[in-house]
């Protein structure tokens, strides 16, 4: 289940194994209350967009695990998971499917 992303500006990326690759979901929001917050103040959104996924695991008989993510899917994941790529003026974060908390119904 391998799947391969191009971005609006032609950049591509191909998670390896189980990695899991996500573009987050900004705030909308960029005034809380009347008070403008800067990007430098501001926390790292926990919900991420799936966009590509790698090959998946395999278990001791050398058997693919399927992912429980596909592409599209919402997701909930720790404040500082994963390692962030800028592919084409575009952030990308790689993760391992375990450092997903969970999908977003």
């Amino acid at each position: 289940m391998s799947t391969a992303t191009k971005s609006k500006k032609t950049a591509t990326i191909r998670p390896l194994g189980d990695r899991v690759l996500l573009r987050r979901i900004e705030e909308t929001e960029s005034v809380r209350g009347g008070i403008y917050i800067p990007d430098s103040a501001r926390e790292k959104p926990q919900e991420a967009e799936v966009i590509a996924l790698g090959t998946g695991k395999t278990n001791d008989k050398g058997e693919r695990i399927a992912f429980e993510v596909k592409a599209g899917d919402r997701v909930l994941l720790s404040t500082y998971g994963g390692t962030e790529v800028k592919l084409a003026e575009e952030k990308f974060i790689l993760v391992s499917e375990d450092d997903i908390l969970g999908i977003i119904l």
